[in-house]
């Protein structure tokens, strides 16, 4: 069967506090894993859940062997020691990129659970960030608990699969439960 590039991976759950759901590229679904407290439409920092709209995949960093990246059409490039993530609501530099050591809170993208060996940032709350709703919510990889903190993740064949079905400026879009209309591409989100 000939499967097309797609610009849309559509994420489903059961309910709004479902902690899984599926991923559909296409016709094939993969299980995925959601944020702790489910979907929301009002993210704000710290809650657990995963926002719903439509955000663009943005930037691919991977632990080296874990993807061929010549494969994907993402930026991307390999995790260093000194990649970070800024969660401080109160930094300049909040849900951005930034190198460490670094003083405001923050994620460090090398992990030791493996759960960024794959990891895509998205534009949730880029373009303008508004302070306090949400950070970092990303696409990566499942570790061994049954949620996320507010990101979208899938196992780790999966995601090689699913990154070769993908085309250029591919978004992810997570649907409200029971929806029959896709969620509008959220540019700017709801201030909490």
């Amino acid at each position: 069967m000939l499967i097309t590039k797609t610009r849309l991976l559509h994420v489903r759950a059961l309910s709004a506090r479902a902690t899984c759901g599926y991923l559909v590229v296409g016709h094939i679904r993969f299980p995925c894993r959601l944020g702790r407290t489910g979907l929301s439409h009002r993210k704000s920092e710290g809650d657990g859940a995963t926002p719903i709209g439509a955000f663009r995949l943005k930037r691919l960093y991977y632990r080296p062997g874990s993807v061929n990246p010549s494969k994907n059409l993402f930026a991307a490039r390999p995790l260093r020691s000194d990649d970070g993530w800024c969660d401080d609501t109160t930094s300049f530099s909040y849900n951005r990129w930034v190198r460490l050591p670094f003083a405001p809170s923050h994620e460090k993208l090398t992990r030791t659970d493996h759960l960024y060996d794959v990891v895509i940032t998205t534009d949730h709350n880029q373009c303008p960030r508004v302070r306090g709703a949400g950070s970092a919510i990303f696409f990566h990889l499942t570790g061994d608990k049954s949620f996320t903190q507010g990101c979208v993740a899938v196992g780790a064949a999966d995601m090689r699969k699913i990154l070769s079905l993908c085309a250029a400026h591919t978004s992810l879009v997570i649907w409200a439960p029971g929806a029959a209309t896709p969620p509008a591409r959220r540019r700017s989100p709801i201030p909490p």
